[in-house]
């Protein structure tokens, strides 16, 4: 039996988030989730955040922040790159109380004309991953149903993007020309490591997750260009933590 084949929609999970992990009290229903520690300073530099619990992994811990913006009550938290860690991640934070999350963080454009730094929002996923195989039924793309609330509110707030389908990889350096003509060919904009997995996450629990991502490396061209990957300027990085809290209260506002 193949990964294909792995969906199981009626058979008991032996092991679930909330037989590890109680509840905590006034856990924020909103989350923020970065993947990256320079937006967590940023965050705690910007917001007064009460650190209220944290996530644990290999010997490492993960503090979740709550903060207040214009009244709401809001989560932070940083996750791990990939699509097994932060889909794991992602169920521990529904088991303590979260209701909606809204990922941000870089990707790679396939496309030269997609500026470093564009805002962009995945409408489907390629599932070149292994996570999305255990929550949904096989298929090549996952249609990515929280897209049209998320790119309302970013009208809203007259925030430019653009809307793309994005191939989803565990194994980036195995991103070959060959698979990347094939994506670029149905569509594929961008390439990233986590939003099937954590999308399959957010419909198969019935949650809220929302993302969007900001064009970091370039596969385009003869050569990888990477750009603004790993070095994001101040000011950016400060826009688009601005435009992640905004989406965050917004989504709360409208519980």
């Amino acid at each position: 039996m193949s990964i294909i084949n792995t969906f199981d929609l009626f058979g008991k999970e032996i092991l679930k988030a909330s037989d590890k992990l109680k509840k905590i009290d006034d856990f924020p229903k909103t989350v923020i989730v970065v993947f990256s520690a320079k937006f967590c300073s940023l965050f705690l530099k910007k917001h007064n955040a009460q650190e209220i619990g944290y996530l644990s992994g290999g010997g490492l811990s993960h503090p979740i922040y709550k903060f207040e913006y214009k009244g709401a009550e809001i989560g932070f938290f940083t996750t791990v790159m990939g699509g097994a860690g932060s889909s794991a991640y992602l169920e521990e934070l529904i088991a303590l109380g979260g209701e909606r999350f809204l990922f941000f963080g870089s990707c790679g454009a396939l496309d030269k004309d997609i500026a470093e730094g564009n805002l962009l929002v995945p409408t489907s996923a390629y599932r070149d991953e292994g996570v999305s195989y255990h929550y949904a039924e096989a298929s090549d793309y996952l249609e990515i149903k929280s897209a049209p609330k998320l790119t309302k509110i970013l009208d809203d707030m007259h925030i430019p993007y653009k809307t793309t389908k994005t191939w989803t990889t565990d194994a980036f350096y195995r991103e070959t020309d060959r698979n990347m003509e094939l994506r670029k060919k149905e569509g594929c904009g961008i390439v990233e490591m986590e939003c099937a997995s954590i999308m399959s996450v957010g419909q198969f629990r019935h949650k809220e997750v929302y993302q969007f991502l900001y064009a970091a490396d370039c596969l385009d061209g003869s050569t990888w260009d990477s750009r603004i990957l790993g070095n994001v300027p101040q000011d950016m990085r400060e826009r688009l933590l601005v435009v992640a809290v905004e989406i965050a209260f917004r989504l709360s506002s409208q519980e």
